[in-house]
């Protein structure tokens, strides 16, 4: 039986807010709401790493120039 459930929560729950909060069965609402919250972190975490990303990116070409001028200044 709970095979079923979830299968049918899958198929026909979209996952939205309007749809979690109109489904009769509070346990589908549940599940329906952890998804959503799920799908918000999801995408602040994506949006994080990229924001990341390039601050080490930005990073890595402040320290390589310092190795290079390091490396030029003792070359001399």
């Amino acid at each position: 039986m709970m095979l079923a459930t979830t299968t049918w929560a899958q198929e026909n729950g979209s996952g939205s807010s309007t749809s979690a909060a109109s489904h009769s069965d509070p346990i589908v609402r549940m599940h329906q709401q952890v998804a959503a919250a799920n799908r918000v972190y999801e995408h602040e975490v994506a949006a994080a790493k990229k924001v990341y990303d390039h601050k080490k990116a930005e990073a890595a070409k402040k320290r390589d120039a310092a190795i290079k001028a390091a490396h030029d200044t003792a070359g001399q």
